[in-house]
């Protein structure tokens, strides 16, 4: 049963793991660049709503953040009988460089920035106020987020590369 679970399990990781990749991406080349000429003002207003979205637990995100995790976990304890010795290699990498380089990032750097600018009232801010807080706020952000879309592309290919080993 293990050998007929195993497959489609690490379809849904690598499925998961994609999305997660895109929408990391799709926020440094799009979203990120797209409000950047923006006011401070008008650029925390904009970060605060779509962030949002996904702190009120949208949920097709939810799933998959939150599936990504869990299945790329369920695929390396599955994985360890179900590869041959590469391929066990490549998952064990793949699933430490995602919790590591994605998860804890997100966790350690990207939530907590994105907490603080929550609490922001941005129409009771002067001028000055408005330019600290996204000047603490964006180029670490960013920098982060660069850095979780990497691994989490690398990641993708991991797994894509398991899927062709099977």
């Amino acid at each position: 049963m293990l050998a007929t679970l195993f497959p489609i399990i690490l379809i849904l990781t690598a499925l998961f793991s994609s999305l997660v990749a895109g929408f990391l991406f799709a926020f440094a080349i799009v979203v990120m660049p797209g409000i950047k000429n923006l006011s401070d003002g008008e650029f925390i207003r904009a970060f605060q709503e779509m962030d949002g979205i996904i702190q009120n637990n949208q949920p097709l995100f939810m799933v998959m953040w939150g599936g990504s995790i869990l299945a790329i976990i369920i695929s390396a304890i599955m994985g360890f009988w179900q590869l041959d010795s590469i391929g066990r290699v490549i998952m064990i990498i793949a699933t430490l460089l995602y919790i590591f380089g994605v998860q804890f990032p997100t966790i350690t750097i990207n939530v907590p920035l994105n907490n603080q600018l929550q609490k922001l009232t941005t129409h009771s801010m002067s001028a000055d106020e408005l330019q600290i807080a996204r000047s603490k706020f964006e180029p670490r952000w960013n920098q982060a987020n660069i850095i979780r879309t990497g691994v989490a592309t690398l990641v993708s290919v991991m797994l894509l590369s398991l899927l062709v080993m099977l």
